[in-house]
């Protein structure tokens, strides 16, 4: 069963499509976050390891889609403000814009689902549009990095067998995002118990 599974993403791997499909796939995760565009990243960096795929290009063709598709849910955002403003996503997305300006885009590209609410927010807001842009490359290229560079050091510590490198890269992005997850919620509880208590208001005449 396995190799039948190698067998397979080694097909893909090798298609002449292959960096067509991660940019499709990077570009649409920007505005329909389910798409798993990061495991395909990581995939096929696994795969630069064993020289059937350009870890550069992999980078580059990654990047450029999260560019396209974070600027597509700008614009879906500029154009749904009256729609959003009572989501939960929208609400929590503001509050971090207000208080981390445009660092939260670089950020929020490490959390599932933060990374679409984040951009549809700032369009919304109609947070400026080359301000955005500037953020947007480092969160971009930054994820492309760090997917790609993850991906290929699971393949180079498993070259002979990719599969087990592909998990273990999976892992690491894994580990990594559950990480993040517990201090944002550490850092939210820190911060609720260090706000003063609401004072009782005297009524009384």
């Amino acid at each position: 069963m396995s190799h039948a599974i190698l067998d397979l993403i080694q097909q893909v791997m090798s298609s002449p499509w292959l960096y067509a499909a991660l940019f499709a796939l990077a570009l649409l995760d920007g505005f329909f976050p389910i798409v798993p565009a990061e495991t395909s990243v990581i995939t096929a960096a696994v795969f630069a390891a064993t020289g059937e795929t350009n870890l550069a290009l992999v980078i580059v063709v990654a990047a450029l889609g999260a560019f396209a598709g974070d600027h597509i849910s700008y614009l879906i955002g500029s154009k749904s403000a009256g729609r959003l403003r009572d989501k939960k996503a929208f609400v929590w997305a503001r509050g971090a814009l207000a208080e981390r300006g445009g660092l939260v885009l670089v950020v929020a590209r490490y959390i599932p689902g933060g990374r679409t609410a984040t951009t549809l927010t700032m369009g919304a807001v109609r947070y400026p549009l080359r301000s955005f842009t500037f953020f947007d490359a480092i969160a971009a290229s930054s994820w492309a990095v760090y997917s790609g560079l993850i991906g290929f050091f699971g393949g180079m510590a498993f070259e002979n067998d990719p599969i087990k490198g592909l998990l273990l890269g999976l892992g690491i992005a894994l580990s990594i995002t559950a990480l993040v997850e517990i201090m944002r919620w550490a850092r939210k509880r820190r911060a609720i118990q260090a706000s003063p208590e609401r004072l009782p208001v005297d009524t009384s005449v």
